[in-house]
């Protein structure tokens, strides 16, 4: 073991939180081992709920854009209020100048932003005020929120 492995959860940074107790399958495992690939288990991608899914136009460099959003989004909705948020990039005729951003939460996906048909980018203010209302209704987007007040 690792002199900066933690003893208890098996980190090795002394940055990570409290290990995620899953049930046991049935079947025995052979003890995880940080530097033996053959003991790790592949993340259960169909289980993350929330997530985000942003499909962009590759051809139109926009693979910043998509990250930059990205790493907003998980700046702003943490896990467990965000699980995962992946990047589809496009290279073909028919995506050409697509920028989609996709939410799953609760078995139900649903458009948030198109970019054709909204006339372009979303402001990250309204894409978070949207993600917002629909997994955390009573969050506070602090000092980029709109409040109701000003609304009417």
């Amino acid at each position: 073991m690792s002199a900066h492995q933690d003893n208890d959860t098996g980190c090795l940074t002394g940055q990570c939180g409290p290990p995620i107790v899953k049930d046991t399958p049935t079947q025995e495992r052979a003890p995880f081992d940080p530097l033996d690939s053959t003991t790790f288990t592949h993340p259960e991608i169909d289980k993350l709920s929330p997530q985000v899914i942003i499909e962009f136009c590759d051809r139109c460099r926009w693979l910043h854009r998509a990250t930059w959003i990205q790493t907003e989004l998980l700046l702003t909705f943490p896990p467990p209020a965000i699980q995962s948020i992946t990047l589809i990039p496009l290279n073909t005729q028919e995506t050409g100048a697509r920028f989609r951003v996709w939410l799953l939460a609760e078995n139900s996906m649903q458009l948030v932003w198109d970019r054709k048909m909204a006339g372009g980018f979303p402001e990250l203010k309204e894409l978070k005020q949207r993600i917002r209302d629909v997994i955390l209704p009573g969050k506070s987007l602090g000092h980029s929120d709109t409040h109701k007040a000003e609304l009417s």
